[in-house]
């Protein structure tokens, strides 16, 4: 070492925000656990300090944590988890180890686009900054929608003016379906260099939305995802876990935990990822407030013949009450980051035996959670999920039973 030993702070944890944190509580950006913070205020790797893999890190901020190696981004992923309980007073009976999803397996993702110096940029933002990072290689991304990122750039290219546009890609059963939101689509040349772009390149479907909501310019047939066997249409933007890898687990989590009941209710149900895994020797309820995801687990259900009734209903304004819930067995339950207050007081008051909760954010999970306890649950089961490989960006399946 450069510096004694005893002069330096050793890294124990990463916090959060993917800072590394010294025992005496110093953040420092870029640090692992095991890395040494010497007194000159330079950093020493340890054992646990990987060399990020993708040249735009740490500058692109759809990665916080490449500088950490498979074993200590494990850590940070079962620890975010574990804290948010414990912060809580919640004491899981069991917590599962940690499961990361694969580098290059995103099968959606939404990039920003912009015109800097005459040419277009194309890419995730910097972090905490509205800079997007010109993209010359992602290892997070499948490599179906990274394949069209430079094809892309040279489309926008075509457009004239001040460009400000944002991207998504999804992959479908039919290819990749790609959304433009902000492109103003005028002239038959644009549209034509449109239609050719999304023939070329095989996709799936192009929408632009240009301030009225997704319009599809290009469909050959139905854009569908297969959910558990059964194909469903699918609208543009609508919810999918990020990666086939993290649905697998998450789906196999809840028919694990809730597959003997014989009634099932699959509260902010979206597509109907957990229903249609349900459906079989469950019936199984599936409720959902968007419209357009409504619309297609229902239509799904009907083709497919699965037991699943959907039930358009705002859940959050609208949640299930006690005596409505107490007809079902087991209750599965996904909502978005702000969590489901409403929802899991009325279920902390209810006489389900079985409550599955899929959350993407630890700390509202845990205020729900304490709730459900506190209404006579017990946490049975926690299962911490990286699906957002090298993200602060953290999921979990959990388990509550009375």
């Amino acid at each position: 070492m450069s510096i004694a030993t005893e002069e330096a702070e050793p890294i124990v944890r990463v916090a959060a925000k993917g800072d590394g944190i010294t025992a005496k509580g110093r953040h420092v950006a870029g640090a692992a656990p095991g890395d040494l913070l010497l007194a000159d205020g330079t950093l020493e790797p340890g054992p646990h300090h990987a060399v990020p893999p993708c040249r735009h890190f740490p500058e692109c901020g759809g990665c916080q944590l490449q500088h950490l190696d498979e074993a200590a981004l494990a850590q940070f992923v079962a620890e975010r988890v574990a804290n948010a309980a414990t912060g809580q007073g919640l004491a899981p009976e069991e917590i599962l180890p940690p499961q990361l999803s694969p580098p290059c397996s995103r099968r959606r993702a939404t990039l920003h686009a912009g015109r800097v110096g005459g040419r277009i940029v194309l890419g995730f933002r910097e972090g905490a900054s509205h800079r997007i990072v010109d993209m010359a290689e992602c290892h997070v991304l499948s490599p179906e929608l990274f394949a069209l990122v430079a094809p892309l750039r040279r489309l926008l290219a075509r457009v004239g003016g001040r460009l400000a546009v944002d991207v998504t890609l999804t992959r479908a059963d039919q290819g990749v379906d790609v959304g433009l939101k902000g492109l103003t689509v005028e002239g038959l040349a644009l549209t034509e260099a449109l239609l050719d772009f999304a023939r070329d390149h095989a996709l799936a479907r192009l929408t632009a939305d240009q301030g009225y909501g997704a319009e599809a310019l290009w469909e050959p047939e139905p854009v569908t995802v297969t959910l558990s066997g059964v194909a469903v249409p699918l609208p543009p933007g609508a919810f999918l876990q990020a990666t086939a890898d993290a649905e697998a687990a998450l789906t196999g989590a809840v028919r694990e935990w809730l597959g003997e009941a014989p009634a099932i209710a699959d509260l902010f149900a979206g597509l109907g990822t957990f229903a249609f895994a349900l459906a079989g020797r469950a019936k199984v309820l599936a409720v959902e407030a968007a419209r357009d995801a409504h619309l297609a687990c229902k239509a799904a259900a009907g083709r497919s013949g699965r037991p699943v009734h959907a039930l358009h209903r705002d859940l959050f304004r609208n949640p299930l009450l006690p005596d409505e819930l107490d007809k079902f067995a087991a209750v599965v339950l996904d909502p978005p980051r702000a969590g489901a207050r409403e929802q899991v007081l009325r279920l902390a008051q209810s006489r389900v035996s079985r409550i599955a909760y899929i959350s993407c954010n630890p700390s509202s999970w845990a205020r729900d959670a304490a709730a459900l306890v506190a209404g006579g649950y017990r946490l049975a089961e926690l299962r911490p999920i990286g699906q957002f490989r090298w993200s602060t960006h953290i999921e979990l399946a959990s388990l509550f039973m009375r």
